[in-house]
């Protein structure tokens, strides 16, 4: 088949995936591209469609509509259905599907062509890079969950897969191993220059390996863009939510402007008695150590100060989380500092809030 005309640099495009199971669609019009030695992680909660999107394009599921190209050939839409070994395709999963009879040499030579020699010699190399030199006589059970990753990831690389699809590949892994593999895992991914679609529900994974990110929700792409810029500029409450804890400012915007704890909020674009949400995280709500109880000298980014009664404070190694009660309208609000700090219940406190760093979104109350 001839290749389609090069448009863009991407050597995976998907457009518009749709996929349906018993009348209830569970993937709705995805599209992406994905370009050689690019990370992209489709992000979002289970049951969102992420996992489904990958096996479409793995050719383990067939979907409805759309299309599949890569490398500028087209594996699936109208008339054509290639199955997943003609789609040079690099596959893995949670469970990392080692065949338990085999030797690890043998496991990564499963899905090699070629003679004995010069399979060995591709065995070897990527035993080396994974750091697993002289393991090629263990068998599966004989291996730890990292080590038992890095030889998942070895036989999907072996043939050199112009795309890497990785479903969850890390979340069996102890959380004190996870981060070494996951940076040792990029590394040889980008040495090997294949086009990756990592699948997580972490926000931390995605924003740690990822070029770019794809945040699905309810079998949609609701948003897309470089991690900073998909963490700093959320499409919605939800997707603000979704990468850390938020705090929700309620608000009905009048003249555009919204009265809160803080002052009035400029909310243009928000009609008269709309419900408005101002969100802020807690590392961006501020306590005013120098001048706690008298009253801090606000600044224009800063905005009006108010006061806020602690209801407890946790402290979690990195930081201490205090919640506060707020004496403007009895709302609940929490900050979180570096390092310890545990003032006792019933303190009061000034804070303010970075303006630049709120978020204003319509409310889903009437009001």
């Amino acid at each position: 088949m001839a290749p389609l005309p090069a448009q863009s640099p991407a050597r995976l495009e998907v457009q518009s995936l749709t996929r349906s199971f018993g009348g209830r669609i569970v993937v709705s019009e995805v599209s992406l591209q994905v370009a050689a030695g690019q990370v992209m992680c489709l992000l979002g909660p289970s049951g969102c469609g992420k996992s489904t999107t990958l096996r479409m394009i793995a050719g383990v599921e067939t979907p409805d509509a759309g299309r599949i190209v890569i490398d500028g050939h087209e594996v699936f839409g109208p008339g054509v259905n290639l199955p997943p070994e003609a789609r040079g395709v690099g596959l893995m999963f949670q469970d990392f599907a080692l065949f338990p009879h085999l030797t690890v040499a043998g496991n990564v030579a499963f899905g090699l062509s070629g003679d004995k020699t010069t399979k060995m010699r591709r065995v070897e190399e990527l035993l080396e890079k994974v750091n697993l030199s002289g393991f090629t006589a263990k068998h599966p059970h004989e291996l730890s969950g990292g080590e038992q990753q890095r030889v998942a990831l070895a036989r999907a690389l072996a043939p050199r897969p112009r795309v890497m699809l990785m479903d969850e590949p890390f979340s069996g892994l102890d959380n004190r191993l996870r981060d070494g593999i996951r940076d040792a895992t990029l590394e040889l991914l980008q040495e090997e220059g294949a086009a990756v679609l990592l699948v997580t529900h972490e926000p931390d994974e995605a924003m740690r390996m990822a070029d770019e990110i794809a945040l699905m929700r309810a079998g949609r792409v609701v948003q897309r863009g470089a991690p900073y810029n998909i963490y700093n500029a959320p499409a919605d409450l939800a997707a603000a939510a979704f990468f850390s804890d938020i705090n929700v400012i309620q608000g009905v915007s009048k003249g555009a402007l919204t009265d809160t704890p803080f002052g009035a909020f400029l909310t243009p674009g928000h009609a008269d008695g709309a419900s408005v949400d101002i969100v802020i995280r807690p590392q961006h709500l501020k306590i005013d150590f120098d001048r706690a109880g008298k009253g801090p000298k606000p600044t224009p980014m800063d905005g009006t100060p108010a006061r806020g009664v602690v209801q407890r404070a946790r402290y979690l190694g990195r930081e201490s989380l205090v919640e506060f009660r707020m004496e403007f309208d009895g709302s609940t609000l929490t900050a979180s500092v570096p390092g310890v700090f545990l003032p006792k219940p019933d303190t009061r406190l000034w804070l303010m809030i970075r303006r630049d760093r709120c978020y204003v979104f319509a409310g889903d109350k009437v009001a």
